[in-house]
């Protein structure tokens, strides 16, 4: 590990118990910073009324940190819209959003989209699958861009069980995502969940990053984000375990494809070579192929686009 990497290990790696919640609001009020949570939501009626039901509680009529919950439905085919209306949340449709620019889908182009919905100087980001969840997620990414305003975004760290095996969770991050940025941004090298989908940043620094539409957001933002800010203005901060649903093996390997591309990008910016993935399954004849296309296409930063740039006037 680079000496800068232990260096940063040190400086910018906390626990969600470092800075009190009260401590939060003192320098919420101090800064007059504005915090706004954002779930990108695709068939999550399970989980997602929990979910804003604990931050409402804890961080919205408890301790007045988040000042807005914001639900962006992604085409759900259950009650994942009225669920999280009903817990308190502002459910807003992707397709409503930006209607000039068709919808991809992807949960890049959801949390892309969420700009122009969300007012907040930090924007937090929640996955909305978690399960047995705690307002500390929030809360202990939020804490560090409220407390260090030379700190511009905060991923979370945890532990990811598998079932009953404790840390076997992440798998996509151990076979694709942290051999990646070891060997091509070893100054990322430090992040414990660089894919994880449980981050917050302050909104100038999201309105000037690209987003890749699909599974490669996380990746991207947090490269581009190195090359924009610098290391020291990224941290992360352990908020415990963090418990959701698991994706089958064919599923990880389209979301590892997608963050490959995503790299690929990054380090040359060449042409597309062939933009498809093929995986196999046993049928009554034997191994079937089935390719999938992979995630490619990007939206530019949000500062270029018109409808963005009129309402920040406004």
């Amino acid at each position: 590990m680079l000496e800068e990497v232990e260096r940063w290990l040190n400086a910018r790696s906390w626990s969600a118990g470092d800075r009190p919640v009260q401590h939060l609001l003192s320098a919420k009020h101090a800064t007059g910073q504005s915090v706004s949570v954002v779930l990108p939501a695709l068939d999550e009626e399970a989980t997602v009324g929990d979910i804003v039901t604990v931050i409402r509680r804890e961080l919205v009529l408890g301790v007045p940190l988040v000042d807005e919950i914001v639900v962006v439905d992604s085409g759900s085919s259950d009650r994942t819209a009225e669920v999280a209306a009903a817990a308190g949340a502002r459910v807003v449709h992707r397709d409503a959003i930006l209607p000039r620019i068709p919808a991809v889908p992807g949960k890049g182009e959801v949390l892309w989209r969420s700009l122009l919905v969300t007012g907040g100087d930090i924007v937090c980001f929640v996955d909305a699958d978690l399960r047995e969840f705690s307002a500390d997620f929030v809360s202990g990414i939020v804490g560090p861009l409220l407390t260090d305003p030379d700190v511009h975004l905060v991923k979370a760290m945890y532990d990811r069980p598998l079932g009953a095996a404790p840390g076997q969770g992440g798998r996509v991050t151990e076979l694709m995502a942290r051999p990646l940025l070891n060997m091509h941004w070893p100054q990322l090298a430090g992040f414990v969940q660089p894919l994880g989908g449980e981050y917050a940043a302050r909104r100038s620094l999201l309105e000037r990053l690209p987003f890749p539409v699909g599974y490669g957001v996380e990746l991207g933002m947090l490269v581009d984000a190195l090359h924009l800010v610098g290391l020291d203005a990224l941290a992360q901060v352990d908020v415990g375990v963090r418990v959701h649903r698991h994706q089958d093996g064919r599923a990880l390997g389209r979301m590892a494809a997608a963050i490959y591309r995503t790299a690929q990008l990054r380090l040359a910016r060449g042409h597309l070579v062939r933009p498809t993935l093929t995986q196999f399954e046993r049928g009554a004849d034997g191994f079937e192929p089935h390719t999938y296309t992979v995630d490619t296409e990007e939206r530019p930063p949000m500062t270029e686009i018109t409808e963005y740039a009129t309402r920040r006037v406004a």
